[in-house]
């Protein structure tokens, strides 16, 4: 019920109510009245409003377009192809690798947000996973005989929990869609592992193939939420909505308040 209620919110998305154009102006007096010609081939342009929370919409726009359209030619089919080329298991496998070796961040910022219970579940998961799970290949930890889901947490969830707004939106090409709390807390996020164990993580070639692999992973699990986005009536409009609707729901759970509290599961997120 309540993912459900959440996907509800998510999607009602705020109703804005466009001005209508400006009349033409009378003709001179001097004229003779006519009626108005109607000319179903003109092309009306309504702006798209101003948001507090989107100052640089109209670079945001350009960025999103462009990543769109790449994302049309290139992304998409790659994306498909791998979902199409590689089996399933074996998916799951790769994306349960990599969630794993997120769990030291998720385990150090449940510490900072003073939640030691969620702390040790995580660094529980972590332990079962790279023993039982074959180095985090089967999430053995969220099974019936565990009982510890994954749960995502980072540094910009702590910015967040204790109380640093979200900032100004940005749609960013490789990130997409976040803020700049979200910014900072994801930089963070990608260097405490390698700043932590070094080699391999600190090389680029860990950086590079993980990064392509969580993308395409991430790329197939949003495809149906992105074929609504692009449905809308402004696409643009419709995912950063989502967006930042998720991201304070996400954090409202962390002080227990909100559809997303008492564990859960988010909806899918843009990355």
């Amino acid at each position: 019920m309540a993912s459900a209620a959440l996907a509800a919110l998510l999607l009602a998305g705020p109703q804005v109510s466009l001005p209508p154009p400006p009349a033409d102006p009378a003709p001179p007096a001097a004229s003779p009245a006519k009626p108005a010609a109607t000319d179903e081939s003109a092309i009306v342009v309504t702006a798209r409003p101003e948001v507090p929370q989107d100052p640089a919409q109209a670079i945001n726009l350009k960025s999103y377009e462009v990543v769109s359209a790449v994302d049309d030619a290139v992304i998409g089919p790659v994306a498909k192809g791998y979902e199409k080329g590689l089996p399933s298991p074996v998916r799951s496998g790769l994306r349960n690798f990599l969630r794993n070796l997120t769990e030291p961040v998720n385990f150090v910022n449940y510490m900072l947000q003073l939640k030691p219970g969620k702390a040790v579940e995580t660094a529980g998961r972590f332990a079962i996973n790279s023993t039982l799970g074959v180095g985090g290949l089967g999430d053995v930890a969220k099974t019936r005989t565990f009982k510890l889901p994954y749960r995502e947490n980072g540094f910009a969830n702590t910015l967040g929990y204790y109380g640093i707004g979200p900032g100004p939106y940005m749609f960013l090409p490789l990130i997409g869609p976040t803020a700049l709390r979200d910014l900072v807390g994801w930089g963070l996020d990608k260097s405490f592992l390698p700043g932590l164990a070094g080699a391999p993580f600190s090389k680029p070639a860990y950086a590079l193939s993980s990064g392509t692999i969580k993308s395409l992973n991430d790329r197939v699990d949003f495809d149906a939420k992105l074929k609504e986005f692009r449905a809308s009536d402004d696409p643009y409009v419709a995912e950063r909505e989502y967006y930042l609707a998720l991201r304070r729901a996400q954090i409202e759970a962390l002080h227990g308040r909100g559809v997303l509290a008492g564990g859960a599961e988010a909806p899918p997120r843009p990355h």
